[in-house]
């Protein structure tokens, strides 16, 4: 999809024109868009493709004039507790402003409602693209403290019952925390060479603003490296816990399964075809079946004196 957005009068909203100072928005665009954008603005088509590919790394690449800047942007995949990272491509020229991804962000639809981002303006492209960093900065926390909150009512459900279903979320978790840390750890490198760079020309509110995007994109990689620590802590001491109820189980079988067979030992003696004592008494059965008792009770007394049960 190509949307054009200009800020005319402080205001930004959808444009009709490819010309001077405006937005270009490619949400998992054709490949007619891709050819309409690059010819009309002049932007190469390899730029507008990069951010296609959902395995692209972040990274800063200058070429003819022409600025791209990939970084990842998290994104929630599922109900089933999941979070994984997609390439955003921000490309920067004389002229336009252009971003690329495979998918409509939420992140990106904040600039051109009316009132939410102060000091956003269409034309002022280094500004704007540091604001879109400090957005996607803060998009990871909020979507770390989400994961951390999940990760403790999973464990509160673990507590009642060990069922997989809770088991598969706190993996999904996991995973998901691996992925906003590599790609976190990536995008602190593009900033990095941001702030150093000449290429891009930064007003000093411009180079405090990208201060506070370096700032909150490592409080996410901290916050992402602490939870990833407390849910592979968690998940080991819950693989634990049920090996060690496992074993539990299998002793209390075992332990019952002894108990049972000291009166089958007896009746099974009982059962033969010999001559055996209180085979011509009346009381014969009854004498069996109070020796398996006897038998069984010592047994199970045993068996809790060695702390077995």
């Amino acid at each position: 999809m190509l949307s054009i957005f200009k800020t005319i009068s402080e205001r930004t909203a959808p444009h009709d024109k490819l010309e001077k100072g405006v937005w270009i928005n490619l949400a998992n665009p054709t490949d007619d868009e891709i050819n309409k954008v690059s010819q009309e603005t002049g932007i190469q088509y390899d730029f507008l493709k990069y951010s296609l590919d959902d395995e692209e790394r972040p990274r800063v690449e200058i070429d003819e004039g022409q600025i791209l800047i990939i970084i990842n942007v998290p994104i929630f995949i599922s109900n089933e507790a999941f979070y994984d990272t997609i390439p955003l491509g921000i490309i920067l020229t004389d002229d336009f402003f252009v971003t690329v991804c495979l998918e409509n962000l939420t992140i990106l639809e904040d600039f051109y409602n009316n009132g939410k981002i102060k000091g956003m303006a269409t034309f002022k492209k280094t500004r704007f693209l540091f604001l879109i960093l400090y957005k996607v900065a803060t998009l990871y926390l909020r979507y770390l403290r989400v994961i951390n909150r999940k990760s403790e009512d999973i464990e509160l459900e673990l507590h009642k019952s060990m069922k997989n279903k809770e088991l598969i979320s706190l993996l999904n978790l996991e995973k998901s925390l691996v992925y906003f840390s590599t790609s976190l750890r990536s995008n602190q490198i593009v900033m990095e060479k941001l702030l150093k760079s000449n290429s891009i020309e930064k007003y000093n509110e411009d180079k405090d603003l990208l201060e506070d995007v370096l700032i909150e994109n490592q409080q996410a990689i901290d916050m992402a490296n602490i939870y990833a620590n407390i849910l592979s802590g968690t998940m080991d001491a819950f693989a634990s816990i049920i090996s060690n109820n496992l074993n539990m189980v299998m002793k209390f079988l075992a332990m019952i399964t002894i108990i049972l067979a000291l009166p089958t030992m007896v009746a099974s003696f009982f059962g033969m075809n010999v001559a055996l004592p209180f085979q011509s008494s009346s009381y014969g059965f009854l004498i069996v079946v109070i020796i398996s008792i006897f038998l069984s009770v010592v047994g199970t007394l045993f068996l809790v004196k060695k702390k077995m049960f």
